[in-house]
């Protein structure tokens, strides 16, 4: 593992490298080219330019040397200029300052490399012709405008530059940011949802083995049979409700067991009618929503055989699971633990799905579930 890491770092070492040097050529080509253009335009009726293509190649190439020697040293000292600015006084602080800096400097630096060669030049040379000074100063002064020229356009292509490469970290960075912000949303997501999920067992049986112990004191033998149901119900319940969705089929069976401790329990004062098509079985919803949605119906409405609940469970034209119950409301509110519909409602909004609508008349209050 260890040679391949280091094999690895080599090549990512290497490909910096060659990717510097290419961008190296790159802005020694353009100073080179710049230099050429810029020193045309300054004079294109000076008499060298007419003859230049006319001298022997030796001359011609020795003088391509010069200039793209001259050109590299230009470079690497404008370079040199912004790397050290990007240290010591970074675009995002000042922006005004550092441009003004910025110019300032190149053009200081451009005329120190015009005063150096110069210099060099003619205290190592005495074969360089003879020209007055006006015709000195002005080729003097071409020079160093031809010199400033390069130094800006280099200072420009590596302010581009390197506000691009900024502005590719920043892009990533605020990418890797919203990507950690939405896992750590995602993680708050899940966590709400299982809490929610385990809000479905203490309602479970809260509401029920409180109608147990009534059972159980009236008739053992009906409280025996109504505790073997009940545990498997509960342990259907056990299985299910640490999914996030289940098939209706499944939801059904479910429910027609959980009818059967109804009935027990309430006897003739509730009816159930059942009518889902076939067609929408084969989809889904969440485990325990019809259990939760018939034990509030039961939980705030009137239960008597005199005048009986009625809960249709039913799919809807719009393809929606909806349970629709007779609205007899209790005079005495009974003590709940207030999860039941609440908890079905923020499933669907934590695992994104379209909220179940809810609608209330005189004498019915329907849920219509959304099928997934």
């Amino acid at each position: 593992m260890t040679k391949i890491s280091t094999i690895r770092k080599n090549i990512v070492r290497n490909k910096k490298i060659l990717s510097a040097m290419k961008r190296r050529l790159v802005i020694w080509t353009v100073a080179c080219i710049t230099f050429y253009i810029f020193s045309y335009l300054i004079d294109p009726f000076d008499p060298v330019w007419q003859i230049y293509f006319k001298e022997p190649w030796q001359v011609i190439t020795e003088d391509i040397l010069w200039v793209l020697l001259f050109s590299i040293l230009i470079s690497e000292v404008s370079i040199l200029i912004d790397r050290m600015l990007n240290k010591m006084l970074p675009w995002r602080n000042r922006t005004i300052k550092r441009l003004l800096i910025q110019c300032l400097l190149q053009i200081v630096g451009s005329v120190l490399i015009v005063i150096i060669i110069n210099t060099v030049v003619d205290c190592t040379s005495e074969t360089l012709p003879k020209m007055d000074a006006r015709k000195e100063y002005t080729l003097l002064g071409q020079w160093v405008a031809t010199n400033i020229v390069i130094s800006l356009i280099i200072s420009a292509f590596n302010t581009v530059d390197y506000l691009l490469e900024n502005w590719k970290k920043t892009a990533v960075e605020a990418a890797q940011h919203k990507l950690r912000a939405s896992k750590h949303k995602q993680a708050a997501m899940a966590a709400e949802l299982q809490a929610l999920k385990l809000q479905i067992d203490p309602h479970f049986i809260f509401n029920n083995l409180s109608v147990l112990s009534e059972l159980i004191l009236a008739d053992q033998q009906l409280g025996y049979e109504y505790s073997e149901k009940f545990a498997r119900v509960y342990r259907y319940l056990l299985v299910n409700s640490k999914k996030d969705i289940i098939a209706v089929e499944e939801e059904l069976k479910f429910l027609e067991s959980y009818i059967f401790l109804i009935e027990k329990r309430i006897g003739e004062g509730v009816i159930f009618k059942i009518d889902v098509q076939e067609e929408y079985r084969s989809m889904y919803t969440l485990p325990l929503s019809l259990q939760l949605l018939v034990e509030n119906a039961i939980k705030h409405n009137q239960t008597s055989k005199a005048n009986p609940l009625e809960i249709h469970v039913y799919t809807s034209s719009e393809g929606e699971l909806a349970v629709s119950n007779t609205f007899l409301p209790l005079i005495n509110k009974p003590d709940s633990s207030g999860v039941g519909l609440t908890n079905i409602i923020a499933r669907y909004e934590i695992l994104g799905y379209a909220k179940p609508i809810i609608e209330r008349t005189e004498d019915k209050f329907t849920v219509k579930l959304p099928l997934i």
